[in-house]
């Protein structure tokens, strides 16, 4: 008797040892030379919206959905500062999709181009402005 009970708990570390799957953690997802980077900025101004939950939650996972697998990832930044502590921040909020392909992302937007546009009353009065890039290099500091 005295065994089993020692033996328990070995069996209990046992089985959370194999539970862990160290091996199929995924990294952080991180940009690459060669895809683009769709950048959809939202500039301040004057009785200007923005609602930056709705955007999380609802119109972001929206397109990305859209996007299928051509999307690598997307982030999405809220403006805090301007240049300097007293200037106005310069765009209330910016959200960038990681893609492989402009040519299936315009397919994509092309396709659900109403539901895109009318989900905009849903959280902002802006116009936004957007620019797609390749990105062409990468340069990660070292210095720890």
């Amino acid at each position: 008797m005295i065994t089993k009970i020692n033996f328990f708990p070995l069996i209990l570390a046992f089985i959370g040892l194999i539970s862990c799957k160290t091996s199929q953690l995924k990294h952080s997802p991180a940009p690459e030379t060669g895809m683009f980077k769709v950048a959809i900025l939202y500039p301040n101004g004057e009785d200007k919206t923005f609602d930056m939950d709705y955007y999380e939650k609802r119109h972001m996972p929206m397109i990305a959905e859209f996007l299928g697998k051509n999307l690598k990832f997307y982030e999405i930044d809220k403006g805090v500062a301007g240049r300097t502590p007293n200037d106005k921040v310069p765009f209330v909020a910016i959200g960038y999709f990681y893609i492989n392909d402009v040519a299936e992302y315009n397919k994509a937007i092309v396709q659900n181009r109403d539901a895109v546009i009318s989900d905009f009353r849903n959280y902002t009065n802006i116009q936004p402005v957007v620019q797609i890039s390749e990105i062409k290099k990468l340069v990660y500091n070292n210095i720890k």
